[in-house]
């Protein structure tokens, strides 16, 4: 069946990164685009980064253009999201989502806090 689960969330200090994995089974991960969004306490859930199938494309919300990084290894399954420059306001449950031609699917989430 198909699983995304994501890794690497926890503890910052503004300023500091984090590196988010998202590992991806039961479907031909190379033949998908992938996304990573984000819902903090009380707000909707907000698309973060997204990219292409081969991760030439990829795309930002405008609040984390030039800190964040959003990659792939189709070799390995794995779709990442390099955090920089974290800020307060990045605190938020991060989860990876993808839409394969039959139905949508979401990991689990991995919190992130970004907190001095």
């Amino acid at each position: 069946q198909v699983q995304l689960v994501e890794s690497g969330g926890g503890l910052a200090q503004p300023g500091g990164s984090l590196r988010l994995s998202c590992a991806a089974s039961g479907f031909t991960f190379s033949s998908y685009a992938m996304r990573w969004y984000r819902q903090a306490p009380g707000k909707e859930r907000e698309l973060v980064a997204d990219i292409s199938s081969d991760g030439i494309f990829t795309n930002y919300a405008d609040s984390v253009k030039g800190r964040f990084t959003v990659s792939r290894g189709n070799d390995k399954n794995t779709v990442y999201l390099q955090m920089n420059s974290l800020k307060p306001e990045d605190t938020a449950v991060y989860y990876c989502y993808t839409r394969l031609s039959w139905a949508d699917y979401w990991g689990q989430g991995t919190q992130v806090t970004v907190t001095s």
